[in-house]
């Protein structure tokens, strides 16, 4: 009895429903009877009631209590509702291979079925074929998305970019929470945008600001970049999308730019990298996960550092468009089955499903010293009066013997915050150190920054973020002991750019903590 009192004590939260639902009468029942609660059932999750009533809305444990009323759910077919909204880019092959993955490691079979518009869903079955859980998708654009769970049409945002300032505020004044926290957004995979062009188009590489000239119209003729005597054709994912904005925001916004009247949009990415591979006077921004026959532009600099996307260069942010897929979820409960999904999404098994179904897993790999011939020949390239021949050699000296993980770590423009998915890699790699994957290991996070200013000044601050990086992992690793890990700090400044710094991007991409392991 005091346990049923103290639940619904526990209970007095303000939640609110993901999705408008029918209010029924409902009186849930303490087992003696002595407690009673009478309201309007909002929802039902398999394991907890939300019902509205005269104290508020209240949420209650299932096996504490009896349901009488027309609007009881049935115990024995309960069928878990999950709705997804947002990126069709990751509705279309991401999700449903995380879904097919996870019914196999649990025992489940899957059906999946067409709905209106190309929206479609995935049942859950266990093995008498009984509805488990049905995963609804809604696809459309992250936009589309964010406004389906503001509007509390959808349970979780599929997005490829960061929620927005307005989007942000909206979703706490309807009592979803912070949706910036770590425990309102999580990142699933790894992606990059991409300019790619027809395989016969000369034109093999080109610097962030010609993409943005190009994109904004300012060069509208091939023959300004070395290519033909022809007119440029521009095609871009639809408005709205995630990789829209995120080329807006990366690409456009530092020299004041805008997206051209003259482009083509395109709903499916399929569609656009058909287009763009044959037309050999295209252009098209995509994802790294569908390239198709297209080929990708090597981004390039006034300083002659070129970067080429690539798995490895996207889990290290090496390559500068880096962008992240995630999801969103609010301030709400969901049923087991969603949570024990979301759990399998960030486990290792996930990570293979990721990789085979051709997007960026976030598993951290080991490059040797061996492999990091490009980047030393940039050092070298660099090197002048304030770097060194000596501090390159004391690099190589330091370093050798240790192996660098692909966990890196880069920060937002013109902030000491990292970036988004260096917070995921706070995150994971936190947990790596709680599971004692690096236990009588030395791991030493080596901070670089870019060459605007004084040597001293730039190793000075470089060290700063490595140790400030190194804390932020401790804090989120609460039960790791240093005992186990010999956690180290270095700096070599701007050493080893990787990227000109003639430029904002450029400078973000040497800024950077790295993580050697030994």
């Amino acid at each position: 009895m005091g346990d049923f009192r103290a639940a619904i004590c526990a209970a007095l939260l303000f939640i609110v429903p993901l999705k408008p639902v029918l209010a029924q009468d409902v009186t849930l029942s303490s087992p003696d009877g002595a407690v009673e609660i009478t309201g309007n059932l909002l929802g039902f999750d398999g394991e907890f009631y939300r019902v509205e009533t005269k104290f508020g809305e209240l949420t209650l444990d299932g096996s504490g209590v009896s349901c009488e009323g027309p609007g009881c759910p049935s115990l024995s077919d309960f069928v878990a509702e999950i709705t997804l909204s947002g990126s069709a880019n990751m509705a279309e092959v991401l999700l449903p291979a995380l879904i097919e993955g996870f019914a196999l490691r649990n025992g489940f079979k899957t059906r999946r079925e067409a709905l209106t518009g190309g929206d479609f869903e995935y049942l859950l079955l266990d093995p008498e074929g009984g509805a488990v859980a049905r995963f609804s998708f809604l696809l459309g654009s992250t936009d589309d998305g964010f406004a389906d769970l503001i509007a509390q049409e959808a349970d979780i945002v599929m997005a490829q970019r960061e929620i927005r300032g307005a989007e942000r505020d909206q979703a706490r004044e309807a009592g979803m929470g912070d949706m910036t926290s770590a425990a309102r957004s999580r990142i699933v995979a790894l992606d990059a945008m991409v300019p790619v062009v027809s395989p016969e188009n000369p034109v093999t590489r080109l610097s962030l600001p010609e993409l943005a000239a190009i994109f904004s119209g300012e060069i509208s003729n091939w023959q300004d970049l070395g290519g033909p005597d022809a007119p440029i054709a521009l095609h871009m994912p639809v408005q709205g999308s995630g990789l829209t904005q995120g080329f807006e925001d990366r690409v456009l916004v530092a020299p004041g730019a805008q997206l051209s009247q003259d482009l083509r949009y395109h709903e499916r990415g399929t569609t656009l990298v058909r287009r763009v591979a044959t037309d050999p006077f295209a252009i098209g921004i995509t994802s790294f996960s569908n390239t198709g026959t297209a080929r990708m532009l090597t981004l390039s600099g006034a300083c002659g550092f070129s970067l080429r996307a690539n798995r490895r260069g996207i889990k290290t942010e090496d390559y500068p468009l880096t962008a992240p897929m995630f999801l969103y979820l609010p301030q709400q409960r969901l049923p087991k089955v969603a949570r024990d999904f979301l759990g399998y999404v960030r486990g290792p098994g996930a990570q293979i499903v990721i990789r085979r179904a051709g997007f960026v897993d976030q598993a951290p790999e080991k490059i040797s010293m061996n492999a990091q011939g490009d980047r030393l020949s940039n050092a070298i390239l660099a090197a002048g009066p304030e770097v060194d021949l000596a501090e390159l050699q004391r690099l190589v000296s330091e370093l050798t013997g240790f192996r660098r993980l692909t966990t890196s770590f880069r920060f937002e423009a013109g902030s000491s915050r990292p970036d988004a998915q260096s917070r995921s890699n706070i995150e994971q790699l936190a947990r790596a150190l709680e599971t004692g994957l690096y236990d009588g290991k030395v791991l030493r996070f080596v901070g670089f920054s870019d060459g605007d200013g004084a040597a001293a000044g730039n190793k000075s601050i470089a060290l700063k973020r490595a140790t400030s990086v190194r804390q932020a992992v401790l804090d989120a690793a609460e039960t790791v002991s240093l005992e186990r890990s010999d956690l180290q700090v270095g700096a070599f400044g701007e050493a080893l750019p990787m990227a000109c710094d003639d430029s904002d991007w450029g400078r973000q991409v040497n800024r950077r903590v790295e993580v050697w392991v030994q």
